[in-house]
């Protein structure tokens, strides 16, 4: 059997304590996730982050650090993902851009606001375990990742 797993990469965007998240369809439900995705072939995953990130919440955005990797197994599944999540700077919005098809809208929240949701609300528990592992100061350099 041949099993490959979900390589993804997310932004954390992060102004005046409130997270900038997406609201998006996924297999029928209703989710909040960072702007975040599957990485394309021959990009790199900083040119990735920043991809979805334009992508999903129609920002450009400038990863400056790697918050963490991620490892998700989906429950009563054999799909696992591999999250890396990097922090960066918003740089400029593009509102009339058309974001993708299976997002509803993006919105701001903080990290209280995030964890009030129900657990199914939100896409996996890497969203919020994102967030926290960014408030409690984890970067790590981009030159850790050798492209």
């Amino acid at each position: 059997m041949d099993w490959t797993p979900h390589l993804t990469v997310a932004a954390i965007a992060e102004r005046d304590g409130r997270f900038l998240l997406v609201e998006e369809q996924v297999n029928g439900e209703t989710v909040i996730n960072q702007p975040a995705g599957h990485l394309d072939a021959n990009e790199t995953l900083m040119q990735g982050c920043a991809r979805e990130m334009l992508e999903e919440a129609a920002w450009e955005f400038n990863p400056e650090a790697l918050v963490g990797i991620y490892q998700y197994l989906l429950p009563n599944s054999p799909h696992m993902y591999l999250r890396f999540a990097f922090c960066g700077r918003l740089i400029q919005e593009y509102p009339d851009r058309e974001l993708d098809d299976t997002i509803i809208r993006t919105l701001w929240m903080t990290r209280d606001e995030i964890a009030a949701l129900a657990e199914h609300r939100r896409r996996s528990p890497m969203v919020l375990q994102c967030v926290d592992d960014y408030l409690a100061g984890i970067r790590h350099p981009l030159s850790l990742i050798s492209s």
